[in-house]
This record gives C-alpha cells, sequence and structure tokens, in this order.
C-alpha cells in the first residue's frame, strides 16, 4: 500500500518495511546532506557575533585619530591665540586673559570643520571659551538636511529591509555577548570644565579619551579627546574634541552587509548543490529500492533492476551488485525448480516399479515368483533409499561448501593416496591404477581448497574409469603445474564417451553404465557432484574422448584444473 510517497511492504518476517517514493525534498537523505552543508554558512553568519572585536578597534583607531586631530587644534590654538604676559622677576606667564576668544574661536571652529569633527576650548579658570559648533555671535550652525528620497521605491524597501536585519543582527550580538555599560553623555547648556571629567584631566596636564552612550539604549556612541593647550610647556587651556561613532558604525554595517551578502550566494549555491548531490543518490537510490521491492514481491526479475554501473561510482557499483545477486538468485530458483522436478521424476521410476511389484505379490501363489518379486521390491527400496541419500547430499553441497573450512594444500599426496586405495580395489577385476605426479624435489601441487571435498571428486572419477574399463585395462591419475594452475586428469581405456554427450553426462540424474551392470546401482548424480565442487573450488572440470591417429576411441579422460595456491 502508498500513503504519502511511501510503499509499505511485509518482508516475510512479520516485518513492515518501507519503500519512499515521493520527490527529493521528503528524502530524510536529502536533509542530512543540507543540513552537513549548511553548517559552513551558518558558522559564517555566527561569526557576526563577533564584530564587537572588529568594532572596539575601529573605536580605537577612531580615538587615536582624534587624538592626532586634538594635538593639532590644540598646538594651532597656542600657537595663534595667545595673548601673554611675563613677569619681569619670574620671567614666567601671568594668569589671565592668556587666550584671545575670537581668535581661538575662528581656529577652533576652522580646523574642527576640516577634521569633520566638534572642538571645545577650555580656559584655565573651566570657562567655555570656543564651541565650533557655535558662530561668534552665539548662534548655532544649520546646515539643510538632504532631500527625502522617492517613497515606496525598491531601494527604500531594499534599505529598510538590510537596517532591519542589521537591527536585530545588532541586538542579538548584545545579548549573545553583552558590553560593558557605557555612561551616558550629558551636554548642560552652560558648560564649562566641570561638567565634563576629561577637560579637567587636559587641565591639570593629562590627554584622556573616552567613550559614552549619546541615546540611553546604546545604539550612538560619542567618542571624545581632551588635550591640554600648552605654550612652552605650560597649560593654558584645554581642548574637547568630539565626534559620533557613524562612521564605525557604517564600516561594521558595510562588514555585515558583505557578510550577508556572501552568505545569501553561499546559501543559494548550498541549497542547490545539495539538492543536485542529493538527486543524484536519492532518485537512483529509489528507482533501485522500488525495483528490489517489486522483484520481492514476485512482480519482476533481474532485468527489471536499473543498470546504473555506468555511474562508476558507489551507487553503480550497488546497481551491478543487486543485478547480480538477483541474476544469481533467478538462476538458484531455476536450479531448484529443476533439481525439483527432477528429483521428482526420478522417484516416481522406483515408485512405480515397486508398486507394481507389490500390487502383482499379492496375486501370485507361486512361491518362486513371490521370492523374485520381494527381491525386487528389496532392489527397488535399496535404490530409494540410494537416491534419496545421493539427493540430500547434492542438496547440503552448497551449503556445507559455504561453511567448510578451506586451505593451502598439496594435492600430490591426495592423489597418490587414491591411486594407491583404487590400485588395490581394481586388482580383481583385472585393472591397473597408477598416479603420475611431480618428480621428487618437483614443485609440490598447492591449492586452496577442502581436502575432504576434492577427495571426493577424485574418488568418484577413479571408481567410474575402473568401473568402465575392461579387464586388462588401466587407469592413469596423472597431476602438474601448468602456469598459474594444477591440472589432474583421469584417463581410461573404456568404450569412451557417447558423441555429442560431453557435457551432458554432468547433469543431474544422467546415467550411462557398462553393459552388464546391474541397473539402479547408480543415481546418476556423482559426476554433478563433483562438477558443483569444483566450480566452488573456482575450477573447471571436462570430459572428452581419447583418440589415436585414425580417430579411433581410446578410452575417455576427465580434466581438471584449479587455481594454484
Amino acid at each position: 500500500m502508498t500513503r504519502g510517497g511511501v510503499r509499505d511492504g511485509d518482508d516475510g518476517a512479520g516485518r513492515t518495511t518501507r519503500v519512499r517514493t515521493g520527490s527529493v525534498l521528503r528524502s530524510r537523505l536529502t536533509w542530512r546532506i543540507l543540513a552537513v552543508n549548511l553548517l559552513a554558512p551558518i558558522l559564517l553568519v555566527a561569526g557576526m557575533f563577533y564584530l564587537d572585536n572588529y568594532r572596539t578597534t575601529l573605536t580605537q583607531a577612531r580615538l587615536q585619530a582624534l587624538r592626532t586631530e586634538a594635538d593639532l587644534i590644540a598646538a594651532a590654538v597656542a600657537e595663534g591665540s595667545l595673548t601673554f604676559e611675563v613677569h619681569p622677576e619670574t620671567r614666567s606667564l601671568v594668569p589671565g586673559h592668556i587666550i584671545t576668544p575670537e581668535l581661538a574661536s575662528q581656529i577652533v571652529r576652522r580646523l574642527s570643520r576640516l577634521a569633520g569633527v566638534r572642538g571645545r576650548l577650555f580656559g584655565l579658570d573651566g570657562a567655555l571659551v570656543a564651541d565650533s559648533e557655535q558662530t561668534q555671535r552665539g548662534q548655532f550652525l544649520v546646515s539643510p538636511l538632504p532631500p527625502l528620497p522617492e517613497p515606496d521605491s525598491m531601494g527604500d524597501r531594499l534599505d529598510d529591509l538590510v537596517s532591519t536585519v542589521d537591527g536585530l543582527m545588532t541586538r542579538a550580538t548584545r545579548a549573545v555577548l553583552p558590553r560593558p555599560e557605557l555612561p551616558l553623555y550629558r551636554e548642560p547648556g552652560d558648560q564649562d570644565a566641570s561638567d565634563y571629567r576629561e577637560v579637567g584631566e587636559a587641565l591639570a596636564g593629562r590627554p584622556v579619551s573616552s567613550a559614552m552612550r549619546r541615546h540611553p539604549d546604546g545604539t550612538r556612541i560619542v567618542l571624545s579627546v581632551a588635550v591640554p593647550v600648552q605654550y612652552f610647556k605650560q597649560v593654558v587651556g584645554a581642548l574637547l574634541v568630539s565626534a559620533d561613532d557613524s562612521g564605525i558604525e557604517r564600516d561594521v554595517f558595510e562588514v555585515r552587509l558583505a557578510i550577508l551578502e556572501i552568505f545569501a550566494g553561499t546559501l543559494a549555491i548550498t541549497i542547490l548543490m545539495s539538492l543536485y548531490l542529493s538527486g543524484t543518490l536519492v532518485r537512483p537510490l529509489t528507482r533501485l529500492a522500488a525495483a528490489a521491492e517489486r522483484v520481492r514481491h514476485a512482480h519482476g526479475d533481474h532485468r527489471d533492476i536499473p543498470d546504473l554501473s555506468n555511474r562508476r561510482d558507489e551507487v553503480g557499483e550497488l546497481s551491478a551488485a543487486l543485478i547480480e545477486m538477483t541474476a544469481a538468485l533467478s538462476a538458484r530458483m531455476g536450479a531448484i525448480e529443476r533439481f525439483a522436478a527432477d528429483v521428482a521424476h526420478e522417484i516416481k521410476n522406483p515408485l512405480t516399479s515397486l508398486r507394481s511389484a507389490v500390487e502383482t505379490v499379492a496375486r501370485v501363489t507361486d512361491p518362486a515368483q513371490q521370492r523374485r518379486l520381494m527381491a525386487v521390491i528389496l532392489d527397488d527400496v535399496e535404490r530409494l533409499n540410494r537416491l534419496i541419500s545421493d539427493i540430500s547430499d547434492a542438496s547440503r553441497l552448497d551449503a556445507e561448501m559455504s561453511r567448510a573450512p578451506t586451505q593451502i594444500m598439496d594435492l600430490g599426496p591426495l592423489l597418490a593416496a587414491l591411486a594407491d586405495v583404487h590400485a588395490n580395489t581394481a586388482a580383481d577385476s583385472g585393472v591397473s591404477v597408477r598416479y603420475e605426479g611431480p618428480e621428487e624435489g618437483g614443485a609440490p601441487l598447492r591449492v586452496f581448497g577442502n581436502d575432504s571435498r576434492l577427495g571426493q571428486v577424485f574418488q568418484n572419477l577413479l571408481a567410474n574409469a575402473v568401473s568402465f574399463s575392461p579387464e586388462g585395462g588401466s587407469v592413469a591419475l596423472r597431476a602438474w603445474r601448468a602456469g598459474p594452475s594444477v591440472v589432474a586428469t583421469v584417463e581410461d581405456d573404456g568404450p569412451g564417451l557417447p558423441p555429442g554427450k560431453e557435457a551432458a553426462i554432468f547433469d543431474r540424474f544422467y546415467s550411462q553404465r557398462p553393459k552388464g551392470e546391474k541397473f539402479g546401482t547408480h543415481s546418476g548424480l556423482g559426476l554433478s557432484i563433483s562438477k558443483q565442487i569444483i566450480e566452488n573450488h573456482r575450477g573447471t572440470i571436462r570430459a572428452e574422448n581419447r583418440t589415436d591417429d585414425t580417430g579411433r576411441v581410446l578410452g575417455a579422460r576427465f580434466t581438471v584444473e584449479l587455481p594454484s595456491a
């Protein structure tokens, strides 16, 4: 059943399996890829919380610049606006009326305007002598505001959005990384040196820098520097130079805006690349899962698995592995079906004979005929027992081979021992068995396998060769190394193989026995089991006839080739 892009199924063990068939955005893998790829842009934005260090650096640089400007203005005031009187005896300055207000106001106003700061000059008595924001008549300077922009323009909306985001980031930064609380800037109507701590320090000959809040919320900061006005190392007044932090905030805003622009571009590229990457993974994996689901429900075979091997990546390898696995399973299922059909056919023959004999023996009264029928029944029962035993061995072979221990072994001693055993048993029938292996001291015939199963193969081949060889005939077992392989052959002097049956003799239940041999003594599974064992050892087995120069058949030859270890 399919629900919301998820198809439910049962895995055969009572568990519910789900195969997602929806869009890429519904995939958990897509969101995991996005989460990993978005980590870097998010860390980039998180770095905006540490712009206070940048602001502090700019503030220190601005205070240093104000100090330089204040020193220049103070030097100009000391050189151009002082009137003084020298005491005739002490040769020191006589206090009072040293700074000329008119000259000092002009110098302070012009130089402050050039520097873009506000300058205020205080005398030794603490009185305000000059203010760059006042004219000589005590009127404040007024400059016209810039014209208002066109309302509801796209630029205004974008600026408002950026300003809003900047304000939110500023408040978030202060919430996450609170700054020390600055004193509130206050400017009384009638100013004197006592209103500013910095001026008092400057009148004492100590320059001082400070930063204060213009508004209670701390959104605007006033930077100020107070330096003494000295003439011949004697303090004659104090100059207070101040400026707001609009330039600093503008620089911080531009940096934050640049980070946001980089973040926006990086975010867009990251999302697109993540979606592309997830699409190259999720879609083919979804197709493979859906195809595997169809095969699991017997609605398809290995040809329905998408072939993605041309991708040349892990997904392509998975596709190829699924195709090979499904093809192997399909072949195994076909083999099981054929095996079941062959077993049913082979068992049916002795059962039919057994049934006929049982039905007949009930009607026969002659004791001699009854004994013959009972002998037939006994032979059929033994045949069934042998057949069932061989079928059981054949059906368990794959499982046993997968669990059987394998190791590097020398095939020579095993073949020599088997040849000696069969030489003794075949002597009664007048057949000789000999083994021809590597010369003494030669390279061993090392293979990687299970000695019990390989012994079963050559035991079967030698037994067949002896049974087909006539009296006075011989069986030769030879083995040698041939490049990366070990080759062993079993040759006999029998009638050879029927023409065209060189491959068919390895089929299950194929039986072609010598004349005169009792029927039913072989199940026809020996060579089939031998072939299965050799193929499990990554080797090959084949059969052919031995002929002379005239083409006359001299006997049969079975060749086994195994990879050397």
